[in-house]
């Protein structure tokens, strides 16, 4: 039963945001393919469509979290947060290789593999993003200054 009263709030939450999506969210120009409004857009009726799922038919299994699980989600919460603090001024690549580094140690990895896994995860993300996508992603507020320095003193 807490299921569907979960999945209920989160409907109308989901509904109150695609309301938005389809309606608000304009933007003067594309610069991807698919354009910035269709994102939200899919994302709400994907949402809507699970969450009807789960009313329909909920999990039959009692859902029980444990003091460990609800630190992780936490930990894992306040981890996006910083990650979006931290994704200007860093830049992508440093902030992804923190953040990856970071949630991959704490799922258990190595400090090694969860190293490596923040390394791949900042350098492959950015090629794919810039290259493939297209996407213009932030260097650094705090990095850039670092590479105009290096740079003229080529020069």
């Amino acid at each position: 039963m807490a299921n569907r009263i979960f999945a209920a709030v989160l409907l109308v939450v989901t509904l109150g945001y695609a309301v938005i999506a389809f309606t608000a969210i304009k933007a003067p120009f594309q610069y991807d393919p698919l354009g910035p409004e269709s994102w939200p857009r899919i994302l709400s009726v994907v949402a809507i469509l699970c969450l009807l799922i789960i009313l329909w038919k909920p999990d039959e299994e009692a859902f029980d979290v444990t003091r460990h699980v609800w630190f992780r989600l936490t930990a894992a919460v306040a981890l996006l947060f910083g990650y979006a603090e931290l994704y200007e001024p860093l830049g992508f690549i440093l902030s992804t290789i923190l953040f990856g580094t970071i949630v991959s140690a704490m799922l258990g990895a190595t400090k090694l593999r969860a190293l490596g896994f923040g390394v791949v995860a900042g350098i492959a993300g950015y090629l794919l993003c810039v290259t493939l996508m297209d996407l213009n992603l932030p260097e650094g507020e705090l990095i850039a200054p670092l590479f105009e320095i290096s740079q003229q003193g080529e020069s």
